[in-house]
């Protein structure tokens, strides 16, 4: 298994019951999209978050890290390692920021 199925537990209550919401297996982990724009993900050693540009700087404040796949940040995305993922309140803002982003993107199709 290329990710945590608990966590990807952890992150499937997060998000609760949302119409519009699925799973697709990407970058080697689970994503979890809203009507087709990517919102939060497990992947083999934490949990990735795509608040936006917006709230990245928020995000970054509250105790995430720039998310790098490849040593460069990619704008608008955060990442939680397996311990900082423990953090109840940190994970419930992050959703928050990261369902508010892509609801505010056009459904893709």
């Amino acid at each position: 298994m290329a990710y945590s199925e608990t966590m990807a537990e952890i992150m499937r209550a997060d998000l609760g019951v949302e119409p519009g919401l699925s799973e697709k297996k990407m970058f080697g982990g689970l994503c979890f999209l809203l009507h087709g724009n990517m919102v939060c993900g497990v992947t083999r050693d934490g949990a990735m978050y795509r608040p936006g540009k917006a709230q990245e700087g928020a995000a970054l404040e509250l105790g995430a890290q720039p998310l790098s796949f490849t040593g460069r940040p990619m704008g608008g995305m955060v990442e939680l390692d397996a311990g900082t993922f423990e953090d109840d309140a940190l994970r419930a803002k992050l959703t928050e920021f990261s369902l508010a982003h892509a609801a505010s993107l056009p459904p893709k199709g």
